[in-house]
């Protein structure tokens, strides 16, 4: 572990866990193609996908624990729904965690950019007049939301990730969860999921000891104000930021398949 890999990875880590704070993600979204692309190319390391995966899981567990606490007091977190979903996705993502050994690099990837591009197309679908409905008024369906974090979970917990950034879209035009309550209980669903995918990529051994301590200290420092900071910031500017990132990666990932 050298000097310049140790900075290089709290970088990417203190970046990736602001914005998870910020739109209600784990942040692998990020995370994952930082962590794949910029050591190798500043030249300090080069990590496989399975290890970039393993080090990503093990970083969402603490930056979403991070921002679940710097939310706990406000009355952002519909408790109902993470019960519902998140016994449904760490079981999904212990699964998926564990079995993602079993595949190539390419094929962790190529997972990777279709969650991406699914969510990047669902975060542009209709979403007027959600954010103007109170927490005691917001309902839900509690079949579709067990399922489908079901599905997210395994296919997330392949590529290390929590699977928010999928997870955010579904909640916002499945689900019609308005934003704000959307970016905090996605966090405590991430944060549960995060529990089977860490525990999955320890088992399959494919979690890195020292860069994922230097990615976790990065994130219980920014996560809490990403956090913080997203409860003052327009929804829509959330939304803009989420699809941008959502949309950014897909599109860089699919590049590097098709190369």
């Amino acid at each position: 572990m050298t000097l310049g890999l140790a900075i290089t990875l709290f970088l990417i880590g203190f970046l990736g866990s602001f914005i998870s704070g910020l739109v209600g993600i784990g942040g692998s979204i990020i995370k994952y193609p930082l962590l794949l692309y910029v050591p190798p190319l500043v030249g300090v390391a080069a990590y496989t996908a399975h290890e970039v995966s393993g080090i990503s899981a093990v970083q969402v567990f603490f930056a979403t624990f991070a921002g679940v606490m710097a939310l706990r007091k406000e009355n952002v977190i519909h408790y109902k729904l993470v019960g519902y979903m998140g016994v449904a996705i760490i079981l999904g993502s212990f699964a998926g965690g564990y079995g993602g050994k079993f595949l190539s690099a390419d094929a962790i990837n190529f997972v990777y950019a279709i969650l991406a591009t699914i969510a990047a197309v669902m975060m542009f679908g209709p979403k007027k007049g959600l954010d103007d409905i109170p927490m005691e008024q917001v309902a839900f369906n509690r079949t579709v939301a067990v399922i489908s974090a079901l599905i997210v979970g395994v296919t997330s917990g392949i590529v290390g990730a929590a699977g928010a950034f999928i997870l955010v879209p579904i909640m916002l035009i499945i689900l019609k969860i308005p934003t704000r309550i959307t970016i905090a209980s996605s966090l405590a669903i991430t944060f549960i999921s995060s529990i089977g995918a860490t525990i999955g990529k320890v088992m399959a051994g494919d979690v890195l000891f020292w860069p994922s301590v230097i990615m976790v200290i990065a994130s219980m420092l920014a996560a809490p104000v990403g956090a913080k900071l997203s409860t003052k910031v327009h929804a829509k500017v959330l939304r803009a930021i989420l699809s941008a990132l959502i949309v950014g990666s897909a599109i860089k990932i699919w590049l590097d398949i098709l190369a």
